[in-house]
């Protein structure tokens, strides 16, 4: 049994995903997470269609409804001359049952999934346990960590890294990590402030030269919810700065200038990545979300594809334990999720930043005047949300042998 098991590093979205969908299989599965307990500081908090289908038969999907806000509309906004395009999901209601994002905290999911996994008898998730190395031979997966009563050996048929783009799983195999870093960091500034009688749709893609941003409404612990907005930085700024109060006070009033101040909540600030790992998979060891890719948040899209990485992961897995399939099916694995990955899910978050913050006054007419168009003709506006929606992403990653 301790054999046929797999062994889980990370207890986030994408781990504890893998570590359901692996037990509804009947495979044995641990999770080792290096915090003592579950993450609550903000977050991720879009999904979007495929996402949503594919939580569906788990009974995540219901209870993602129950605790979030549907958002069928988005907007493309400029900061100075206010809406360009308004895209409306439910255009696509013939191709999916769930024609709208979701917006829930991440942390409310990783909550929900947990409490689903403790239905399955061979399934745990251990906290307080940093992993130290992973290693691996012909006959099994070797983890090494540092348990509440010190170090520990474990050992599992495969293991998954789902541990972050710092992934200790990742470097362990010397799998490479190859992208870029923005010089600037993204500042979170959660607010009370309702945008939505402003005429702001809950996600709001915002250009502007000198500071772009973006919002989006989250239900928060009661209605009416609270609404995130990210900015640039300047990557020379004192990050006790960014991080006051009165610097986000001020923020947030050059965007939407209010004579009472904005209540503000929080303020978050980090470094932002556009890398892919060399390889999802090499033997026994696989990688899952950000361990595996690393990207920009505007469009919503990182957590759900680790999603994706993780249902499809052990999707494969389970098949190769049962011996329904060969290990050679785990490369499957990586041509599908890193294929995408780098056609989708880096182009397209590259590309979303690129057009917020262009500098250019004609390249930005063109891109905006593209928009208008787009949303104007149903074709177009069709094609285009198929992809921002990872539908397309997600058929594209199935296609692949």
């Amino acid at each position: 049994m301790t054999r046929r098991r797999v062994i889980i590093v990370g207890a986030g979205p994408s781990g504890l995903t893998a570590a359901l969908f692996l037990a509804r299989r009947g495979v044995p599965v641990l999770v080792l997470e290096r915090e003592t307990q579950l993450y609550e500081d903000p977050r991720a908090a879009t999904f979007h269609p495929p996402t949503l289908e594919m939580y569906e038969p788990t009974g995540v999907t219901q209870r993602l409804h129950e605790l979030g806000i549907l958002a069928p509309r988005w907007q493309f906004r400029d900061r100075r001359s206010g809406l360009i395009a308004e895209f409306d999901l439910s255009v696509l209601k013939d191709m999916t049952p769930y024609p709208y994002r979701l917006q829930c905290e991440q942390h409310k999911l990783t909550a929900v999934l947990l409490d689903k996994l403790a239905a399955f008898p061979d399934s745990q998730v251990r906290f307080g346990c940093p992993v130290e190395a992973v290693e691996q031979d012909a006959r099994q997966a070797t983890v090494r960590l540092s348990g509440p009563n010190g170090p520990e050996v474990l050992t599992a048929e495969f293991v998954l890294g789902a541990d972050g783009g710092r992934s200790i799983v990742r470097k362990s195999q010397d799998i490479a990590f190859e992208g870029f870093t923005y010089p600037e960091r993204f500042l979170v500034i959660t607010t009370t402030f309702d945008y939505e009688p402003q005429g702001y749709a809950y996600s709001n893609y915002i250009s502007d030269p000198e500071e772009w941003c973006a919002s989006f409404k989250v239900p928060g612990k009661r209605p009416p919810g609270l609404w995130r907005v990210v900015f640039p930085t300047h990557p020379d700024a004192p990050e006790t700065e960014l991080l006051s109060f009165d610097t986000a006070q001020q923020r947030l009033q050059r965007l939407l200038p209010r004579a009472e101040r904005y209540e503000i909540v929080h303020t978050n600030l980090y470094q932002v990545h556009q890398r892919v790992a060399g390889t999802f998979r090499k033997g026994r060891v696989l990688l899952a979300g950000d361990a595996a890719h690393i990207n920009n948040p505007l469009g919503g899209m990182g957590m759900n594809f680790g999603i994706h990485d993780a249902i499809n992961a052990a999707e494969k897995l389970a098949s190769v334990l049962d011996g329904k399939a060969d290990p050679s099916t785990l490369d499957r694995y990586d041509r599908q999720r890193r294929h995408v990955a780098n056609a989708f899910l880096q182009a397209m978050t590259i590309q979303n930043k690129k057009m917020m913050e262009e500098r250019d006054a004609a390249v930005r007419a063109a891109n905006q005047a593209d928009l208008r168009r787009t949303v104007a003709d149903a074709a177009k506006a069709r094609a285009y949300l198929l992809r921002t929606s990872m539908i397309e992403g997600v058929r594209t990653a199935a296609a692949i042998e």
